[in-house]
């Protein structure tokens, strides 16, 4: 029982890893205007261009800007995850402090797993308030088109929340997997923004495009916005089956990375 204990990342082990990313000030800008800047700049660019000209621009708010705003905030919250996880993931090997944190007898199990947490402490108020934006533009901008009713809002916050979590928690395994910042980043983009679009559009592959996670992820999407915030057809898969496809990848970048990472030198 011990033993198991002493695997287990301490809440001081978490702030201490969550304290790190917080120091990095151009993290903190890029994740902050790629969430919320991105936010505020589309709706204020959206919504001047309707008052300037009202028959030709649309209002910036309805349930159909909150589809492509909330496409975007996903799609930009994955990349956000991306340099989060691969930042938080091999950072501390990159800057040689790793190894000093080893001989300090710490297990490398509880490094590996206290930058978890930290990781999703960090990001996920940006896109939380970057999202929390959009719905309140997505209402008091609303004009002619459909409001959204607050069971869209809330079920479309948890879907954006998710869909961050899950590529964050992919694109650590993966950064911890190959033990460099860019080539995490660049995996997890390709992934998410070509590959994933790319495997859902072909029809010859039937049932398998069912074990992409993206296409898992846009079937949780709200139907209301789907139309507007899809990026390739929509497959019917159950709930189970979504859940079993995001648990594996899930556990699989999380176990192959974590078997990387606590076994190479230091």
């Amino acid at each position: 029982m011990s033993t198991f204990a002493h695997t287990l990342p301490t809440p001081r082990l978490v702030s201490a890893d969550l304290l790190k990313l917080r120091k990095r000030r151009g993290l903190v800008a890029v994740v902050a205007l790629m969430t919320i800047g991105t936010v505020l700049i589309a709706n204020t660019v959206i919504e001047l261009m309707h008052l300037s000209d009202s028959t030709k621009h649309g209002p910036a708010g309805g349930v159909t800007m909150l589809g492509h705003m909330t496409w975007t905030i996903a799609a930009l919250g994955a990349a956000a995850a991306a340099i989060v996880a691969s930042t938080v993931g091999v950072g501390d090997r990159e800057s040689g402090v790793y190894r000093d944190l080893v001989v300090t007898g710490r297990s490398r199990l509880s490094l590996y797993v206290s930058r978890i947490p930290a990781g999703l402490l960090y990001l996920l108020p940006f896109v939380a308030a970057a999202y929390a934006l959009e719905a309140v533009a997505s209402v008091a901008f609303t004009g002619w088109h459909p409001a959204p009713s607050i069971y869209l809002l809330v079920v479309t916050g948890l879907w954006t929340l998710l869909t961050t979590t899950f590529y964050y928690l992919f694109a650590f395994g993966v950064s911890c997997l190959v033990g460099s910042r860019s080539y995490a980043i660049g995996i997890v983009l390709a992934w998410r923004l070509a590959l994933t679009p790319l495997l859902a559009s072909i029809a010859a592959l039937g049932v398998v495009r069912e074990f992409v996670p993206g296409v898992a992820l846009d079937n949780l999407l709200p139907a209301a916005l789907h139309n507007a915030a899809r990026q390739g057809p929509r497959l019917g898969m159950s709930l189970a089956a979504i859940v079993a496809v995001l648990a594996v990848w899930t556990a699989a970048a999380l176990l192959v990375g974590g078997v990387r990472d606590t076994t190479q030198d230091a």
